[in-house]
């Protein structure tokens, strides 16, 4: 399995990004996918999450902000992010919560992270 991330870099306070996951392999299916930030010297941290019945979650420093969607028939995610502030600089990390084929149980996957930094 593999989360393929996209869409980080530079942009200026007050600016928008859009990042784009892809989940690639051997799936059978995709409860949630998600995107979590970890800030120099922070813990990794919930931005924004999505069921695959479309039930969203944000972290509260970011609600009103972004914005989470899904493709299923797709299995990518992407998150729009809009009045970005420097606090929100970080390593965004995609993460999938994924059933393989033949198998019975679902298990947690990381993709590696894009880099968002806020700054003028």
């Amino acid at each position: 399995v593999q989360l393929q991330a996209s869409g980080g870099g530079l942009v200026q306070p007050g600016g928008s990004l859009r990042l784009s996951c892809a989940a690639s392999g051997d799936i059978f299916g995709i409860k949630v996918m998600a995107w979590h930030r970890q800030g120099p010297g922070n813990q990794r941290d919930l931005v924004a999450s999505i069921t695959d019945g479309g039930i969203t979650n944000y972290g509260d420093s970011v609600k009103g902000r972004v914005t989470i969607s899904r493709d299923n028939a797709k299995n990518t995610i992407s998150l729009q992010m809009d009045s970005l502030k420097p606090e929100d600089t970080a390593v965004y990390y995609c993460g999938a919560n994924i059933r393989l084929s033949g198998s019975p149980v679902y298990t947690n996957y990381w993709g590696r992270g894009t880099q968002v930094t806020v700054s003028s």
